[in-house]
């Protein structure tokens, strides 16, 4: 009899400890006490559907506390996808207590996205400041500037699911510094007046496509850097004398072959006229021998060749004395 009744009560245990695992009782009577009923069944249902009811239930008190028109199968469809449901609980909390026009379907859209739809209604409500990298841009004349920006923006929540996130923000501020900057005469002007970046950049509408709204740019530092036209205009004079010079080499290198060109030809002239002059004493030799050419007209010849020498001689000897200035004369009385 006895161990009836032990094997009587270890039966009882086992399915009360089997109906608690199944029928969470004590989030039913949290709920009841709370205000938003929840079916015995449905939490029957969670525990098979493996739906942590802990957290469907806590989200769905949250929901009626706040006033959300929210049920629990809407909250374990978000579950069942992969999304974070007291986060969305929270966001759109927030959403209502600050006025803003957040649904629910927007808000699991929002966080099924990647994003963080808390943190988005919170941007919404207090806006962020995104602090830009220097950027380098070049005036007319030929200065360097690197500006930084302090973008101050906003969630927009119409376009937080597809629209581009902070780092195209950043691009597109840098881009529209750059153009400013670049458009302007001179380095003085922007940095006398750097609200005229702030206002060109904000006149392009950067935010368009993007997932915030821009409130405001304000250029937080303007430093002066190089002198990048006098570099440039340095780097194309030093091209110029390279270029010049390696002209030079090369009319240079040409007149040094005309002259080793004139050289052999002088060369060559002379090799023939000394050829010439070797055969003239065999030349007359053989005039000699075939009696072509006397004894006195050989003579002769001589004689002429030494008049001719003598001339030329004495026409050397007085060219200088012709060229001294006459004595002036002195006049009659």
């Amino acid at each position: 009899m006895e161990g009836i009744v032990i094997a009587l009560i270890i039966v009882v245990i086992v399915f009360i400890m089997l109906f608690l695992r199944y029928v969470p009782l004590g989030l039913w009577i949290t709920a009841r006490a709370s205000g938003a009923a929840v079916k015995i069944s449905s939490l029957v249902g969670m525990r098979f559907r493996r739906i942590s009811p802990q957290k469907i239930v806590n989200a769905y008190i949250k929901a009626c506390k706040a006033g959300l028109d929210v049920t629990t199968d809407m909250l374990e469809t978000h579950y069942l996808a992969g999304g974070n449901v007291e986060r969305v609980i929270n966001a759109l909390i927030s959403a209502k207590q600050a006025s803003i026009d957040l649904s629910f379907t927007t808000a699991c859209a929002i966080d099924l996205a990647g994003r963080d739809v808390l943190q988005a209604v919170q941007m919404s409500v207090l806006p962020k400041v995104i602090e830009t990298p220097p950027v380098a841009a070049i005036a007319k004349d030929g200065i360097e500037l690197r500006a930084k920006a302090r973008v101050t923006v906003r969630t927009n929540i119409e376009r937080l699911v597809g629209g581009a996130g902070e780092e195209t923000i950043i691009a597109r501020v840098g881009e529209g510094i750059v153009t400013t900057i670049g458009s302007s005469s001179t380095h003085k002007a922007v940095l006398e007046n750097p609200d005229l970046i702030s206002q060109t950049v904000l006149d392009k509408g950067l935010d368009k496509g993007t997932a915030y709204e821009i409130l405001s740019i304000d250029i937080a530092d303007v430093d002066v850097g190089r002198n990048v036209g006098a570099q440039l205009q340095m780097d194309q004079a030093e091209a110029d004398r390279r270029i010049a010079q390696a002209k030079a080499e090369e009319r240079r290198a040409m007149a040094v072959a005309r002259e080793q060109e004139m050289k052999a030809a002088t060369q060559e002239m002379r090799a023939k006229v000394v050829e010439a002059e070797a055969q003239v004493p065999q030349a007359m030799a053989d005039a000699l021998r075939s009696g072509k050419l006397g004894v006195m007209d050989y003579y002769n010849m001589q004689n002429t060749i030494a008049d001719t020498e003598m001339r030329n001689g004495i026409a050397k000897a007085a060219a200088p004395a012709a060229e001294l200035p006459k004595p002036a004369q002195t006049p009659k009385k």
